[in-house]
């Protein structure tokens, strides 16, 4: 099937934010669902940091509002509410922080799928030693899970259903509205893991019932490891009791009561320890970043990116993995690599270009700031790599 890809200019202007990305100067970078790159704006966000510590040493109350104004950043970006989002370190403690303070009413089923990323997927399976169940939506061959699937492992038994927004490896989008109304159906509620979408495609926690949603910030928002946010839906904030809590998941995080576990009354009960600050502060800026660009502005253009790499990878042989749809998937490109994709990565770096290994398959991600110029450079790499001899030596990967 040929892909029509359009040829019109993105409205933002390109060239202006890649003067903004040192690393545009002298890389390819199509690793965004990995990694975005260092700009001016989180560079200085980081040094904003680095001299309040230095010239304050201690400044707990500008810290605090840096916190909070990341937070407000987030939920206008999901369309929440601020008191619904809580600051967490990473999408598996948020995730555990969630599910050990799920509601014991008397289900114990937790409906996943196997998209799931490890960081999610093997901390609802670590709980199950707490007497909660798993049942597995499957994932096809071609990297995508079919809808009616859902229909076969949620019942009136159900408590969580965990569905992953993408798949982290196919870059396939699953319909969380849907999901949520065959959730909502019998009683159960719905926790997304947004970190392959947050950032390039729209989300609206409100019109898409979603119950809980986490995301980081180090892929698509322009963040750094150690900062995660996590949403709860208002109505359900009252029923959490989390297990992994912290002092800033208290009603008085300066109380110093070691016998009193009071709950916040908002979202913020899922926080735990002392908040990740300094990536707090580049994690708005980032946030603030996809902002000003705007998500639908960065849906359109990578989706004309991603078909530009499906066509063209298609052009020289190369084999996709997942679905060729660009309104059914992120900007993920992932191609299945012959040899050891985590070979043909570092090969590709020599050859400056990032991209991304995850098990069989190399994934081409691109982001706003690139262009198709970049994605042609990209596709003759991986071409070249991939007809290497030295990739052909090594093992391909399961």
């Amino acid at each position: 099937m040929s892909i029509s890809i359009p040829s019109e200019e993105p409205p933002f202007d390109l060239n202006g934010w890649r003067s903004r990305i040192p690393l545009c100067r002298k890389l390819v970078m199509m690793h965004n669902c990995s990694q975005t790159p260092q700009c001016d704006y989180t560079r200085m966000a980081a040094e904003r940091y680095l001299e309040s510590w230095n010239t304050a040493g201690m400044d707990w109350d500008a810290w605090t509002d840096e916190v909070a104004a990341a937070r407000h950043e987030f939920a206008r970006l999901i369309n929440a509410d601020p008191d619904e989002v809580a600051v967490s370190t990473s999408v598996s403690e948020a995730t555990g922080s969630l599910v050990s303070g799920l509601p014991q009413d008397g289900r114990r089923k937790i409906v996943t799928t196997g998209a799931e990323f490890p960081g999610v997927a093997h901390t609802l399976v670590a709980h199950t030693r707490y007497g909660l169940e798993l049942s597995w939506v499957p994932l096809q061959p071609d990297g995508t899970i079919r809808l009616e699937d859902y229909d076969d492992v949620i019942d009136d038994d159900t408590l969580l259903v965990s569905a992953t927004h993408a798949f982290y490896q196919s870059g396939y989008v699953q319909d969380i509205a849907a999901i949520a109304a065959k959730a909502h159906a019998h009683g159960a509620m719905v926790y997304v893991d947004a970190y392959q979408t947050a950032g390039v495609v729209p989300i609206d926690v409100k019109a898409m019932g979603i119950d809980f949603l986490a995301t980081g910030n180090l892929k698509w928002l322009f963040g750094i490891p150690g900062v995660a946010f996590i949403y709860v839906k208002r109505d359900l904030t009252e029923r959490l009791h989390p297990a992994l809590t912290g002092w800033f998941g208290r009603t008085d995080a300066f109380a110093f009561n070691p016998r009193l576990l009071d709950w916040h009354p908002t979202a913020q009960r899922l926080e735990t320890g002392t908040w990740p600050v300094a990536a707090a502060y580049v994690a708005r800026a980032g946030l603030q970043i996809i902002r000003q660009v705007g998500v639908g502005n960065i849906r359109s253009w990578t989706q004309r990116l991603s078909a530009q790499l499906i066509e063209g990878g298609r052009a020289r042989g190369l084999r996709l993995y997942g679905t060729d749809d660009v309104e059914r998937k992120t900007p993920v490109c992932a191609f299945v690599c012959p040899g050891d994709s985590h070979r043909a990565e570092t090969l590709m770096k020599k050859a400056d270009v990032m991209v991304s290994a995850r098990g069989s398959v190399i994934r081409l991600a691109p982001h706003f700031y690139n262009t198709p110029e970049e994605v042609e450079i990209a596709l003759d790499r991986l071409a070249d790599v991939y007809a290497s001899p030295e990739l052909a030596a090594s093992t391909p990967r399961p």
